[in-house]
């Protein structure tokens, strides 16, 4: 009994030494590089933490737009993909963390055993029963290889997590950007169209001005080139919407009916929500695609620890402790019980510097590691920063083109005025319409640089889940 508490301390002892060190270097991230807040020209200097409800949670507000993102994040293959690296980096977190547990077995035997004498006959038989439990080299963590396997498994399955919010998030972007762009080609093609039917007036009432001889033939030709230009509009116009209406199709996943679709750009900007201002600068750093390389860089510091571990002894424990009678009523008695116990260590001898070449080649990816997270932080500062800056002007610029329109729109109904009543010739009221041709199709373009810089700014800060 006195070898059997030896052997327990022994392995109590063992167990509590596991742990006791480790070579993974502490995790402290730098302060990241980007500015407290947002440049002096970005819209609304004044910084402040999020709140616990981002406004992005609710930046997609029409139901016809949440219908198709719901249908495009049911069915997109890479959504798909991005579950399924998720599901892998989960069981290799899971297997590495059974690394740190003991591998228990179970096993019973029966045996029975014939002997004969030297006649050959039989000299009668033994029969012997078993039951054992066994641990077969569990690993002794002293030099925290195994807890270093562990934690950069964790942080590369949270990785994985952190990089399916970002493909999510392009595709919520993608599909609002779509929908918002077959709403603008939708417009711009109505606008072409109300042009060529206003030009067609004019070749009538030109037409039967020249028969009259009341005008020159360049009159004609003149009103001739606004339908023209206006019926080329129309047919490109005719494939972007087209186009516009497959990019949809294609990023939801079946075809997408009308009645899902936008009446015209105002209608699209209606459905989107704009960001709240004031917003901290520090809410990028919870952008997935820099919590992804966040946690990639902790990855790294496992790798470093799992290299360095490497170069000490590896020390196992193997154990047995079982019962062994002949016959199967006394198997489990006391004097049936039988155990053993033993240890071994194993350290190389010679890998040609291969271990050492690993810690420096750990090192070196969690370099790599850094400089990715680094960089990561500096782009998602740049793209909000630039989609703030954007916004601020394009409130101003809006108002400019709407004052435009206006304006060109009563210059041109003067100018026809005018020209009926021969007081100005046909080159004034053709400038007018062009202008007025032109002025709404720079006010729609505006329109969908507004939607278009609130859906980048909505991506730029990191977006959420569209509820």
């Amino acid at each position: 009994m006195s070898a059997r508490r030896l052997c327990r301390a022994a392995m109590a002892a063992l167990m509590a030494g596991a742990g006791a060190c480790s070579f993974q270097p502490k995790h402290v991230l730098s302060t990241p590089p980007i500015p407290a807040g947002w440049p002096a020209n970005a819209q609304d200097g004044r910084a402040r933490e999020a709140g616990p409800e981002p406004a992005e949670a609710v930046f997609v507000n029409d139901p016809r737009l949440r219908e198709l993102i719901g249908k495009a994040l049911a069915g997109n293959a890479d959504i798909r993909l991005a579950l399924a690296n998720i599901e892998a980096a989960r069981s290799q977190y899971r297997i590495s963390r059974a690394g740190l547990l003991p591998e228990i077995d179970a096993t019973s035997g029966f045996a029975r055993t014939d002997a004969a004498d030297a006649s050959g006959a039989t000299g009668g038989s033994r029969t012997q029963y078993s039951m054992q439990l066994g641990v077969t080299a569990f690993e002794i963590d002293l030099f925290g290889r195994l807890r270093s396997l562990k934690d950069a498994s964790l942080n590369r399955f949270l990785a994985s997590e952190e990089a399916a919010r970002a493909v999510r998030l392009t595709l919520i972007g993608d599909v609002a950007q779509a929908w918002l762009r077959h709403a603008a080609n939708a417009q711009l093609l109505q606008v072409a169209g109300e042009t060529r039917d206003s030009a067609e007036a004019s070749v009538a009432l030109t037409r039967a001005r020249l028969q009259r001889g009341v005008i020159p033939r360049s009159d004609l030709r003149q009103a001739e080139t606004i339908l023209k230009t206006a019926e080329a509009d129309m047919a490109r116009l005719r494939t972007a919407v087209a186009q516009d209406a497959n990019a949809l199709q294609r990023l939801v996943g079946e075809p997408v009916s009308a009645e899902l679709l936008p009446t015209d750009i105002l209608d699209a900007l209606a459905g989107l929500g704009r960001v709240r201002p004031g917003i901290s600068s520090t809410v990028l750093l919870r952008r997935p695609d820099v919590l992804a390389a966040e946690y990639e860089l902790r990855a790294s510091d496992g790798d470093i620890g799992v290299a360095r571990a490497e170069l000490f002894p590896v020390i196992s424990l193997t154990g047995l402790l079982g019962f062994s009678s002949p016959a199967l009523s006394s198997l489990i008695a006391g004097d049936s019980f039988s155990y053993s116990v033993g240890a071994d260590a194993r350290q190389s001898i010679f890998r040609g510097g291969g271990a050492r070449a690993n810690v420096a080649l750990a090192g070196a990816r969690q370099q790599a590691a850094l400089a990715s997270y680094q960089r990561a932080v500096q782009l998602a500062f740049q793209e909000a920063a630039d989609a703030l800056a954007r916004a601020d002007t394009l409130a101003g610029e809006i108002e400019a083109r709407q004052a435009t329109v206006a304006a060109a729109d009563d210059n041109a109904a003067v100018a026809d005025m005018r020209y009926r009543r021969g007081l100005d010739p046909f080159l004034s009221l053709l400038d007018a319409r062009r202008n007025l041709y032109a002025a709404r199709q720079e006010l729609i373009a505006a329109q969908l640089a507004d939607g278009s810089n609130r859906i980048a700014l909505y991506q730029a800060l990191g977006g959420e889940a569209v509820p």
